[in-house]
């Protein structure tokens, strides 16, 4: 690199702002990928972080820009500009990177003295960083750059992002250049800015079938405080990981196309036998440890939209009481839980529910009561006991209990199979089991 551009580079790992334009870098191609992303991930192994001690180089093409702010102080590479290939996320301790690394310049990287490690589904490099005993990836300081990423001779490239629905994500997509289509904010989120000042903030996104993902911003960029839009489009950005969920990073809001006009309400109404009651619990310790959960044994996250679980008290036969589950999200192979108390919830289970409905509703029931849960649609999707039949003394009572959905029932039933559940009593049926619970040692609220 020219003195400019190693200026230019110091000012920044120094956290100053140069107040110049920065110069034109010196193209190289001397340095050749010999190694494929795939190749490099077949290096990496098991392995949370290696050291790179061989002579070995890639290329890509940037799709990160820090730009507006929503990136920071990495840059992402893909390995092929137009087709599905993977991708790799470098640290660097400097700041506006767009301006030495614009998207879709072409790369080269010399990964020799470089750390390679896997965080989230995301293969990245950089340094080293020794947290309590473990090495994890840190940030390259500045003033090493131009010893290990070259930009190509080349133009820059127009980079075309891979074309998904919902459906269609994929391990091998994380940290490439996405075009999710046919979806809109949820309605709860319209008139909320993208993110919280100074915070990192998540907004859900759904398509007309319910799917779900999260939208990823950071309380720092240029466009924290704008308004989400309405309507229904397009979305370009970054696909990343945040635990098991996939997550959407844009570069600025020009990423977002939603000049098409929203799902109708009725089309976001989902109906799903994958969604059942998998664990209700009575414990004879804690009446404020009661609670009832919920599985989604699909794909597919489902919103909860239109959705209600219903109480049948004792042997009466019309519907007691009734919990309004909209605005809860199922996540695919997911369980949420509802709760009679949450004070007592979170004391004995030592973390929030989902939900809390109250003693009087499904969740607190006493161990008599008949359960069943109905989709938007008035449809009865699963249910637990016998409407009009008082639940003490038969295979459907659960006092000081509780009733554990067998791990092999993946749908919902409509009328109640006693061969479906494990049940715990005090004086129920035959088949059952006459064995009190203490919570929380013998129940696992959100473990499925």
């Amino acid at each position: 690199m020219t003195f400019a551009s190693i200026l230019y580079l110091f000012l920044y790992s120094c956290g100053l702002k140069a107040d110049f334009e920065p110069p034109n870098q010196v193209c190289n191609d001397s340095v050749q990928p010999n190694i494929s992303y795939e190749e490099l991930n077949d290096l990496l192994g098991e392995e949370r972080v290696i050291e790179v001690n061989k002579d070995i180089r890639i290329e890509g093409y940037v799709i990160s820009s820090d730009r507006a702010g929503n990136f920071f102080r990495s840059l992402h590479l893909q390995e092929k500009k137009s087709e599905t290939g993977q991708g790799i996320q470098i640290e660097i301790d400097l700041t506006d990177l767009h301006l030495l690394f614009p998207i879709g310049t072409r790369v080269l990287v010399n990964l020799r003295g470089l750390y390679l490690g896997k965080s989230n589904g995301v293969y990245k490099l950089g340094s080293a960083i020794n947290n309590f005993g473990s090495l994890g990836i840190s940030r390259l300081p500045g003033l090493v750059v131009q010893e290990h990423i070259f930009v190509s001779c080349g133009k820059d490239e127009a980079i075309e992002p891979t074309i998904v629905n919902l459906d269609s994500l994929n391990e091998k997509l994380i940290n490439t250049f996405v075009e999710l289509v046919n979806v809109q904010f949820s309605s709860e989120e319209l008139g909320k800015p993208y993110a919280l000042q100074k915070e990192e903030t998540y907004r859900t996104l759904y398509d007309c079938t319910g799917r779900t993902i999260e939208l990823k911003n950071s309380g720092y960029s240029d466009f924290y405080d704008d308004a989400l839009p309405e309507g229904n489009g397009n979305i370009r950005g970054i696909l990343h990981r945040n635990g098991k969920d996939f997550v959407i990073v844009i570069r600025d809001t020009g990423d977002i196309d939603f000049s098409e006009q929203r799902c109708r309400d009725s089309q976001e109404l989902i109906s799903s036998d994958h969604i059942y009651i998998s664990e209700i619990a009575d414990p004879e310790n804690r009446t404020d440890a009661r609670f009832v959960e919920l599985y989604n044994s699909g794909q597919d996250d489902i919103p909860l939209n239109g959705w209600k679980m219903n109480r049948y008290t004792n042997d009466n036969t019309e519907v007691g009481s009734s919990i309004d589950l909209t605005g809860q999200v199922i996540k695919a192979n997911r369980t949420i839980l509802i709760a009679a108390d949450s004070a007592g919830f979170e004391l004995v289970y030592g973390f929030k529910p989902d939900l809390v409905a109250g003693s009087n509703t499904a969740a607190g029931s006493n161990g008599d009561d008949n359960l069943e849960l109905v989709d938007p649609f008035d449809k009865v999707i699963d249910r637990f006991g016998v409407p009009g039949e008082d639940g003490s003394g038969t295979n459907h009572e659960f006092e000081d209990g509780g009733a554990f959905r067998r791990m092999e029932i993946m749908m919902g039933r409509p009328e109640y199979l006693f061969e479906e559940w494990i049940i715990f009593n005090d004086s129920g049926e035959s088949g059952t089991i006459r064995q009190p619970l203490l919570a929380p040692q013998d129940f696992n609220p959100g473990e499925r």
